[in-house]
């Protein structure tokens, strides 16, 4: 069909379709050409051609013409090193493998970056990346230790996944010494041959306590701190908006939230009912897109946050405290504006009917899981009475939950039952102990119905096609299974074979459960598991047996949440009638995911950081103290040690082994004595002696008691 007229309609999606379609790199003027684009179209395809560039969806040669990097044997992505200097380049499609780049490769990239590399193979025939461009600088600091070199100072990254000597701009001898730990922010990256530079901004004079670790760890993953003047501002004022119009009142339902302890914001309450044979199930959320508008400058930091990060006796919030705390949190006796996902399940239940409103909710009362866990399990008769008034709803509660939890079970959903460290602090903000974090049975009920909710509103979403950010959780590649499936051979359990599918998997947790394996089994399976991420299309979730799921249930501390509740306002308002494609661009979502599911990342490892460096700081004071433990794993440099009495773990490193000479037996996940025959499995009970707390360098080391 011949073509006539100009487009004026133009979108990054018609740009990358004539670009792959052409077979060549093109020009700009050949892409006006081909997409019948006139003068007044030209600034649209260089604006999309700028954010092509940006997110390296489109690359540019040195000739200036325009091409897919697939095309050409390229892909895009973000470069996540490791500490001995080799990386992965982590794509940005769902479904494609992360890419080895060995350290030789990696060439002026630096770990987190966003980068261009060409796809080779390396002599064994597996595929390796090579960086040939850096396409956004993500590292803008850097933490280290001081060195100097006659008057040259410079500073050498702590834990090598930046392998540069940054030179000292303008030096202050008086507030420097040689091997200080710092942070310093970048002033120049490495190009044509030249060190990069810094200034540095911060000296750390040993993490000695709870607050000095968690300044340093903030700084070294860049988190947010404080909030900005006029984000701090345009909360206060929108949290005087008013309840608006068209609001179903549920004041009278007896709402409940279960919370930790020291939990401070609610995003989440709920209220059931049994009619009839039905249970119906209220879950009510904290209606944060009432009052955080898209394009505010409150929204625009909540987005550039992505989510709220929980450190020990501390927060970073996602919004300021004004909205996370007071006017969004869903505190007791005070009337709170909501979304709510009503369900009504028969007894096996099945869902038989759904429906979505905003509501205006008052919670009756403020409960705890330990409370919760002590009514309804341990029969206490002094909490029953104590919450004597909500005592029929959380007995349905249970009812419900269990039959749920069944459901998912059958329907092959994963369920890793693995203890969390949780730091307990006194009064004084001092580390009192590091215990294993305990999963009730009343943490169990309110996670069916959370699931249940994000359920339902994806499913909702999904079937009238409007555009959502879901919560996608992939298939473990079978290459990935290889340890597992090698850990299976080596313990006295009837699977042997591994076919990835949920149900048998689930089949092997429920066999291990309640054995001494169970807890090695779980680990190892959770680590061969790709990590959950958000994604603009539906793709189900493995680990849960979810077709469709998202996340709706925590607007307060997470976006993607905020972003799915206005997805559903959106479908409310305009009754499904509207242009879908209205509400948010796919291709926009497509972003979003990308940048949300990066700032989840670097929430978890900074959050995983600081446990790890306060674990270390606790057991400083204990060296020369034995304990017992469980070998959790076995390297060819080391045997790792989790203790029984604080739940940290430790490595006794095998040269400090002198009684005879190790094999590292990998297939078989143990260490053999050549002379003595003496083995070490993964899962043996072990006494070490605490040998080396190193806060700064972030080591914990032991050595094994002899005949232990």
């Amino acid at each position: 069909m011949k073509k006539t007229g100009k487009n004026s309609f133009i979108n990054r999606k018609d740009i990358q379709k004539a670009l792959k379609e052409s077979k060549r790199p093109l020009s700009q003027k050949e892409l006006e050409k081909i997409l019948r684009v006139g003068k007044a179209g030209r600034k649209t395809i260089r604006n999309h051609l700028k954010d092509l560039l940006r997110e390296g969806s489109v690359i540019m040669l040195k000739s200036g013409l325009y091409g897919i990097p697939t095309e050409m044997n390229l892909k895009s992505g973000t470069l996540w090193c490791t500490r001995n200097g080799n990386g992965f380049l982590i794509s940005e499609k769902d479904g494609e493998k992360d890419i080895f780049i060995p350290s030789c490769s990696i060439k002026q990239a630096f770990h987190g970056d966003k980068v261009i590399a060409r796809i080779e193979h390396s002599f064994k025939g597996k595929k390796e990346g090579k960086v040939i461009k850096v396409l956004e600088r993500k590292t803008k600091h850097i933490t280290g230790y001081v060195k100097a070199l006659k008057d040259i100072w410079y500073v050498v990254s702590e834990e090598g996944k930046i392998p540069y000597h940054f030179i000292v701009e303008n030096p202050s001898f008086e507030k420097i010494s040689l091997d200080d730990l710092v942070a310093a922010n970048i002033i120049k990256y490495p190009e044509d041959g030249k060190d990069p530079t810094c200034k540095i901004i911060k000296v750390f004079k040993g993490l000695n306590d709870v607050k000095s670790i968690t300044q340093f760890v903030t700084f070294k993953h860049n988190l947010p701190q404080r909030f900005k003047k006029v984000v701090n501002t345009e909360a206060k004022e929108t949290s005087l908006i008013g309840l608006g119009k068209g609001r179903v009142d549920l004041r009278s339902l007896k709402h409940i939230t279960i919370d930790g302890e020291s939990a401070k914001d609610f995003d989440d309450a709920v209220f059931i009912e049994k009619v009839l044979n039905y249970y119906n199930l209220y879950v009510s959320i904290a209606d944060v897109s009432h009052y955080v508008k898209p394009g505010l400058a409150v929204d625009i930091e909540a987005y550039q946050r992505g989510t709220s990060i929980y450190f020990p006796g501390t927060v970073i919030p996602m919004l300021p405290k004004i909205l996370s705390n007071i006017m969004c949190s869903i505190n007791p006796n005070e009337d709170r504006l909501a979304m709510t996902v009503k369900m009504s399940f028969t007894k096996d239940g099945s869902l038989k009917e759904t429906s979505f409103f905003e509501s205006i909710i008052k919670s009756a009362a403020r409960l705890t899981y330990s409370k919760v866990e002590m009514a309804l399990i341990h029969r206490d008769k002094k909490i029953i009475k104590e919450l004597k008034e909500v005592m029929p709803e959380l007995e349905l509660m249970r009812e419900l939950s269990e039959i749920l939890s069944k459901k998912r079970e059958q329907r092959g959903s994963l369920d890793f039952d693995l203890p969390e460290p949780e730091v307990l602090l006194d009064i004084k903000g001092k580390v009192s102990g590091i215990v294993r974090s305990e999963r009730l049975f009343a943490h169990r009920i309110i996670e069916e119905f959370m699931i249940s909710a994000n359920e339902a509103v994806a499913r909702y979403l999904f079937s009238n096609k409007i555009p959502a950010l879901y919560r996608i959780h992939e298939r473990p590649d079978r290459e990935k299974l290889v340890d597992f499936e090698r850990l299976l051979n080596n313990l006295p359990l009837k699977h042997k074979k591994i076919d990835a599918s949920a149900s048998q998997l689930q089949s092997i947790l429920k066999d291990v459960s309640g054995t001494q394996y169970e807890y090695l089994v779980n680990k190892t399976l959770l680590k061969s598991m790709k990590q959950a991420k958000y994604s603009a299309s539906n793709k189900g979730h493995f680990g849960l047996a979810s077709k469709c799921y998202l996340h709706f249930t925590s607007p307060i501390r997470r976006y993607p949440d905020l972003v799915c509740h206005r997805a559903l306002k959106y479908a409310l308002l305009y009754n499904l009638k509207m242009d879908k494609a209205r509400f948010l661009p796919e291709e926009e979502l497509e972003r979003m995911a990308i940048h949300l599911s990066e700032r989840e990342r670097i929430s978890m490892e900074a959050e995983r950081e600081i446990e790890d460096r306060i674990k270390v700081f606790f057991m400083k004071d204990k060296i020369g103290e034995i304990y017992e433990g469980l070998i959790s794993h076995i390297t060819s440099f080391g045997i790792f040690v989790e203790l029984f009495d604080y739940f940290v773990e430790g490595v006794a490193l095998l040269s400090e082994l002198h009684d005879d000479y190790y094999v590292f037996q990998e297939n078989r996940f143990r260490l053999f004595g050549r002379r003595t025959k003496k083995i070490y499995r993964i899962g043996d009970r072990i006494k070490v002696k605490v040998t080396l707390a190193d806060t700064e360098l972030n080591r914990l080391h032991f050595s094994i008691v002899k005949d232990s």
